[in-house]
């Protein structure tokens, strides 16, 4: 049987020329990517042209800590001439820059200490996030190793209804499949033409919440457009073998779709339709993350607020996930009818998502959220509740003031 692509640039990156589930494979690493700080001790680097450099989770500095933290990855970037850095001012969060930066590319492995670095496999690419032990090693030596493990392959038919998005694709799966531990998903079907790149991200992101290893987008004329000017490096594309075994195989028709709720403290088994939990109150709306703050996730945000007010005793917060989305957003326009409407544009930072700063949730309070996690104190108090939903039901529940679906605003 011949290979899939999540096993095709596995046996690319090392010595053998096939690889199957259950094997351990040791590869090379194209990209390393490191964020708010470097170990000051390090004395040699594999090659410092691979290596990306930037401040993400708390920028600008909110403690002292944080502060120190980032005057030591300044320090190491000067000591090792690192070119590919993001200061203060040129910031975003890690898995939106490599992609916005052409540094994230197809057929390549890249390696990063933040568990939602499977982002990147949207553009063809093998990415993985790895501890903080294991990122000291590809820092320094450039290979690491992985377990091969199984592959679903996850068709996509036909067309995502009106107000129905991306997000909500990746929500329907766990909330029908379940989790995917230990495996890989490969997306496929006609259905991915109409799904851009900002979506793919998307999917690809949240698939870390499905506990993917592994999520992988095909190199397709969506992803060669994006790309295009765009790239640092040469790149070649992976594609599967035409006898690829897959562990399973799922099928999705998008135009059966309606807009998706995750409700609080896990994603598998806990997603369904919106209508299921519409009218429950919330004091806190996000957009924002490596999974939602994007140019397009400000367009309907915007687009779903225009001429309403956030409803009072609401706070509705959007965070961008790059300066230059933030630049993007001000010239379209977003960002002042989001303003209009009484929502708070932040720096980009990953900020709330985290839990970190710039809008934690008290005791008791309940957020709708088109982050990342929903796990009890994610994003402040263990005692609140975070549901899950793409940036229009986000949108139209801080205006309403309870969980709304988007398309009854």
């Amino acid at each position: 049987m011949g290979m899939t692509t999540v096993e095709k640039i596995l046996a690319n990156h090392s010595d053998q020329s096939k690889v199957s589930p259950g094997d351990v494979v040791v590869v090379d690493v194209d990209v390393a990517v490191f964020f708010d700080w470097m170990r000051p001790d390090v004395l040699k680097v594999f090659d410092p042209d691979r290596l990306v450099l930037l401040h993400d989770h708390q920028v600008p500095a909110p403690t002292v800590r944080a502060a120190n933290m980032a005057k030591q990855m300044r320090e190491f970037v000067e000591k090792f001439g690192v070119k590919h850095y993001f200061p203060v001012g040129q910031h975003g969060i890690s898995h939106v820059l490599v992609a916005q930066e052409g540094l994230a590319l197809p057929g390549q492995i890249l390696a990063n200490p933040d568990s939602h670095t499977c982002s990147s496999g949207a553009l063809n690419c093998l990415a993985r996030g790895m501890g903080p032990s294991e990122m000291t090693h590809i820092l320094c030596k450039g290979k690491t190793w992985f377990m091969v493990g199984p592959t679903t392959k996850v068709n996509l038919e036909g067309k995502l209804p009106e107000r129905v998005y991306a997000r909500d694709i990746i929500h329907y799966i766990p909330g029908q499949y379940g989790d995917f531990a230990g495996r890989n998903l490969e997306w496929h079907g006609d259905g991915l033409g109409s799904v851009g790149m900002d979506g793919r991200l998307t999917m690809a992101t949240i698939s870390a919440e499905l506990s993917a290893e592994f999520s992988l987008f095909p190199y397709d004329d969506v992803l060669a457009e994006y790309l295009e000017g765009r790239a640092k490096w040469p790149y070649e594309p992976a594609f599967p073998d035409a006898d690829a075994e897959y562990e399973a195989v799922i099928t999705v028709d998008l135009s059966s779709l309606e807009p998706q709720i995750v409700k609080p403290g896990r994603v598998a088994w806990n997603s369904g339709s919106v209508s299921e939990v519409a009218g429950q109150k919330v004091d806190q709306a996000f957009i924002g993350s490596c999974a939602n703050g994007r140019l397009s996730d400000f367009a309907v945000a915007a687009e779903m607020v225009k001429g309403h007010k956030v409803a009072p005793g609401v706070r509705f917060i959007v965070t961008p996930g790059s300066q230059e989305i933030l630049k993007q957003a001000v010239k379209a326009g977003y960002v002042e009818t989001l303003m209009e409407a009484g929502a708070v544009v932040t720096s980009s930072t990953c900020g709330a998502c985290f839990g970190g700063h710039m809008g934690l949730l008290a005791d008791g309070e309940v957020c709708i959220t088109a982050s990342t996690r929903n796990f009890k104190g994610r994003m402040g108090s263990a005692e609140a509740d975070i549901f899950m939903g793409s940036p229009a039901t986000v949108a139209a529940s801080a205006v309403r003031g309870v969980i709304t679906d988007p398309r009854d605003l």
